[in-house]
């Protein structure tokens, strides 16, 4: 699989337009699954209030990981992204409802560097919450 997006097509300052990604508690238990992590913050709201939190949150690294489908989505190959990295700055809060959150993802591309690499800005929001925060990618393009 390679890159479906030119180097040549891409310029500096150019948008990656907005995506939604809801995160409901299925999602949160099927994360725990596969990562190990059942810290129980993430999956029950009795425990997750009785330690100063207002509900469940999402895990950092599931947010995170909607910042990488966004790039991986936007290039079409998850093997052109070298570099990704985060911080985290806010939590995603999940009721337990049919809606759940929603994490808002967007991009701008920053720089282009030489070997046809482009550095992504993200930025993924949770209702006015910024959720990741430094949030870059460096993606080799065809």
């Amino acid at each position: 699989m390679a890159a479906t997006v030119k180097y040549d097509e891409v310029e500096v300052g150019q948008e990656l337009p907005a995506t939604d990604y809801q995160v409901r508690r299925l999602n949160l238990v099927m994360y725990a699954g596969a990562s190990g992590d059942f810290n129980q913050i993430h999956w029950n709201e009795r425990f997750a209030k009785t330690v100063g939190l207002p509900d469940v949150i999402a895990h950092g690294m599931f947010t995170m990981a909607q910042g990488g489908r966004f790039v991986t989505d936007w290039v079409g190959d998850p093997a052109a992204v070298i570099d990704y990295g985060v911080r985290f700055s806010s939590m995603v809060i999940v009721p337990d409802d049919d809606q759940g959150a929603t994490v808002t993802v967007s991009g701008v591309v920053e720089e282009k560097l030489e070997d046809k690499k482009v550095v992504v800005g993200l930025t993924a929001k949770s209702g006015d919450a910024r959720v990741l925060s430094k949030a870059r990618a460096v993606v080799q393009l065809s």
